[in-house]
């Protein structure tokens, strides 16, 4: 069709344009309140716009021709006149500009985003998206350029270089031409502020929309602060994920499209309705991050912590990227804070976490001297901290506080930096952590009655701080060959400690001096010292056996170990001391009752040792 003005801009474009205008006025008529014209047909939608330009022209001479004609009167009433069009037109153009946000806005499928190949994404810049579409490449067709008016882009966006960024076509690209077409005539009349607030209320309900299919709640700070540590660890997982989605595709697909829409018609415009857009979601979702940061610091929430730290780590070029602008520095600014305070909370947690196995005061005996349950907790806990060695390196900045060898404090160990120059803070962390758990194990070895079974409550636990370390690369690494070579040394230490405790006493029954007596040119066996030397090599050896069958080494390397050297030292001194003195015994009355047991009974008697029940129950089951 024909533009509705000719070359002269005469009176019947105008006034042409008014009855267009007039004829879509929802406050005037049934049928522009029940229909859209950008729903109708695009040739309707084309004669809107032609007619909106023609009225903001005869608006704009109107106003240069008040300032130079004599008639004040008349061109005041015709200035008046476009004024009342223009806003009716504005109107108008307001509530299609609504209709088609509400209209092309869904939350997206929040569950293929999280799959790179699944989501369709835009690899167009808005200029090949304009090169591509059908409906621009009539050049000749006037109606065209001013339907579908549109600007071409000055290049793709800095942050589009991003590798991490996948954005996704929030709207197709007719609706995307309209809502600019539209948002030309809606800002270039004054009308900025109206149409940025329509947009970032649909748009808004949108992001609601897709927070809730991906899981992220509208919880206060305090509210997050009062909930479970473990129904915060699922929510912490879920925000992990769903940060991604949001910052990545959601944010950075809202900022594409609000660059569509508004970046051809004024310096920082699209910017402006980007930042209205999303700044309520961004700070819905960088609450729960900044909560967790400021929460009260307990040993559990290190891992969940640095989880978080590391993913608003990763994240944080793309939300540099994403929010780049001026107006969004508070964004900006609060996802740094956030890291920083994240940060400082493991530092904390760490140092906490140190003081409390220092101060871990259960003071029951574990039963059988087995591996007490602070030594599971703490080296499970430091080979899960040598798990985040590449974050905590770059956290962990200083040496722990520790005793000093010259402070004479006994509540607190010595640790001598200069054996272990060349580690990393981290390192030397973990290091002082073994230290005071050994501090802490030393202390309650101290409960037992029994300084044998002291002696193998440290073996076992000091056995098993060493295997945790070789089984992990990470700890062995960190913790080093050279310390752990002294730990080895202290539990081998401390097996030696219990053999002397428990075996030299019983041994001793076993040497020949002492029986012997002599007198004129012969000498001999005492029989009475003799036989009191059986039993009481008979009494102590069944003690030993009865209690100690009770005693636990839960490793069985380690259980083997010791029976066979403690077999190494018993089996051959009985041997020898039975065979040469049975003759004495058996020549007597009631042999049985002294030598009660045969090298074998005793070989046998060993395999009970450590097994942790008693010695009835070995029985049973050899009898079985």
């Amino acid at each position: 069709m024909e533009p509705l003005e000719n070359n002269n801009r005469d009176s019947n474009g105008y006034e042409t344009a008014e009855k267009i205008i007039l004829r879509w006025d929802s406050t005037a008529s049934e049928e522009a309140r029940e229909r859209m014209i950008f729903e109708t047909d695009r040739q309707e939608a084309g004669l809107y716009l032609q007619a909106v330009d023609e009225i903001q022209r005869s608006f704009s001479n109107t106003s240069i021709s008040t300032s130079s004609n004599n008639n004040y009167t008349n061109a005041a009433d015709d200035q008046s006149k476009a004024n009342t069009t223009i806003q009716i037109a504005m109107a108008r153009l307001e509530d299609e500009f609504s209709n088609i946000l509400i209209t092309h806005t869904s939350a997206l499928e929040t569950d293929s985003l999280f799959h790179p190949t699944s989501a369709s994404t835009s690899t167009h810049s808005h200029h090949e998206l304009e090169e591509n579409d059908s409906l621009s490449n009539d050049n000749s067709s006037s109606n065209s350029l001013l339907f579908f008016q549109h600007c071409e882009s000055s290049g793709s966006s800095s942050y589009r270089s991003t590798s991490s960024i996948r954005e996704v076509d929030l709207m197709p690209a007719e609706a995307i031409y309209d809502l600019q077409a539209i948002a030309m005539r809606m800002i270039s009349s004054g009308y900025l502020r109206e149409c940025i607030q329509v947009y970032g209320s649909v748009r808004k309900s949108a992001f609601d929309s897709s927070f809730r299919k991906l899981g992220i709640e509208k919880l206060s700070i305090g509210d997050i602060q009062r909930l479970e540590w473990e129904a915060l660890e699922t929510k912490i997982r879920r925000w992990i994920r769903a940060a991604k989605v949001c910052v990545r595709i959601l944010f950075a697909s809202e900022k594409k499209l609000c660059e569509q829409i508004f970046e051809c018609v004024g310096t920082d415009i699209d910017d402006a309705c980007f930042v209205e857009t999303v700044k309520g979601p961004a700070i819905q979702l960088f609450n729960f991050a900044e909560a967790i940061s400021i929460s009260r610091r307990s040993p559990e929430k290190l891992f969940k912590i640095l989880d978080l730290h590391d993913a608003l780590m990763d994240l944080l070029p793309d939300i540099e990227a994403v929010f780049d602008s001026k107006s969004s520095d508070s964004i900006r600014v609060q996802a740094a804070e956030i890291l920083s305070r994240l940060a400082e909370a493991a530092r904390g947690i760490l140092s906490e976490f140190e003081n409390a196995v220092l101060r871990e005061p259960s003071a029951v005996p574990v039963p059988g001297g087995t591996i007490h349950p602070l030594t599971r907790y703490v080296m499970n806990y430091i080979s899960l901290i040598s798990d985040y060695k590449q974050t905590l390196i770059e956290l962990i900045m200083s040496k722990p506080s520790t005793g000093s060898r010259y402070s004479g404090d006994p509540s607190t160990p010595d640790m001598d930096f200069a054996e272990l120059e060349g580690k990393t803070p981290l390192a030397l962390h973990l290091i002082w952590i073994i230290v005071v758990l050994q501090f802490n194990l030393d202390g309650k070895s101290k409960h037992y009655r029994d300084a044998s079974l002291a002696h193998l409550f440290i073996m076992n636990n000091v056995h098993y701080i060493v295997e945790k370390v070789k089984g992990s690369p990470e700890l062995r690494e960190m913790i080093g060959d050279d310390y752990l070579r002294k730990l080895t040394g202290k539990f081998r230490q401390a097996a030696t400690s219990y053999e002397r405790a428990t075996w030299v006493s019983v041994l001793y029954c076993l040497r020949a001096e002492g029986l012997h007596v002599s007198g004129g040119f012969s000498s001999g066996v005492s029989k009475s010292a003799l036989r009191e030397r059986f039993k009481t090599f008979n009494a102590m050896f069944e003690e030993v056996h009865r209690t100690q069958a009770a005693w636990l080494i839960p490793d069985a390397q380690l259980r083997e170990e010791l029976r066979i050297s403690l077999s190494e030292k018993l089996i051959p001194a009985y041997r020898s001391f039975v065979g040469r003195f049975r003759s004495h015994i058996e020549s007597g009355k009631h042999p049985e009752n002294y030598i009660k047991y045969s090298v074998e009974d005793l070989e046998t008697a060993v395999l009970d040792f450590f097994e942790g029940y008693p010695v009835s129950q070995h029985s049973r089951r050899r009898s079985q």
